[in-house]
């Protein structure tokens, strides 16, 4: 295999791949390709996607190698993705529950409550029927607890190649306006004001005398 294969290669591999390809899941499987000459190839691959004229670069994540779109073009993706998808209503409480599962993924059901402080049961069913967040098995402790975490559709959605390409959780909020939509606030309680309650009777200060014959 010649080296311009071997980056074919290799990027089509780093493409398809959900989680950073490590350097020994390569090696397994191109066990015809000596390892090191996979760590130049794919030295050499990242930095040529440095260049300004690539969309996208090859980065060192968590011990492997990933693609990620530039920051730079972050924006104009996240407003060519909008304008492919209708926009996601959500309401506060979904809101609120995403950001927890974003941040805190993965993440239990009774995780959620304990840092929201509410039932999640209603949002987590919400964020599970629009495809922002996918089950992730089950916890290993008592009670054996369903994990949940954002799927593929949030990233799309978000215009990320991964969570950690997430901005800090002060900035969530409005990421989220411009990605989902407005978020759906709950209906205002009612203006009329409350009935006064009746005037209690108000005692005499010095009571007539009664006559006496």
């Amino acid at each position: 295999m010649d080296r311009n294969e071997l980056k074919a290669l290799l990027e089509a591999i780093i493409y398809v791949s959900e989680e950073p390809v490590t350097l020994d899941a390569l090696a397994k499987a191109l066990k015809e390709v000596p390892r090191e000459e996979l760590r130049a190839v794919l030295k050499e691959m990242a930095e040529a996607t440095q260049a300004p004229d690539h969309g996208v670069e090859i980065r060192v994540v968590a011990g492997g190698y990933r693609m990620y779109t530039k920051a730079e073009h972050h924006e104009a993706v996240r407003r060519f993705v909008r304008s492919q998808k209708p926009p996601l209503r959500l309401s506060m409480p979904a809101l609120e529950t995403l950001a927890v599962i974003a941040y805190k993924q993965p993440v239990t059901g009774p995780e959620v409550e304990a840092i929201r402080g509410v039932d999640p049961s209603s949002a987590l069913a919400t964020l599970l029927d629009k495809g922002l967040v996918v089950t992730a098995g089950r916890k290993q402790c008592v009670g054996r607890p369903i994990l949940y975490r954002t799927s593929k559709e949030f990233l799309i959605r978000f215009g990320l190649s991964g969570v950690d390409e997430l901005p800090t959780l002060k900035e969530f909020e409005e990421l989220a306006r411009a990605a989902l939509g407005e978020v759906e606030m709950p209906p205002p309680a009612s203006e009329e004001p409350a009935a006064e309650p009746p005037a209690e009777p108000v005692a005499e200060e010095n009571p007539a005398e009664p006559e006496h014959a």
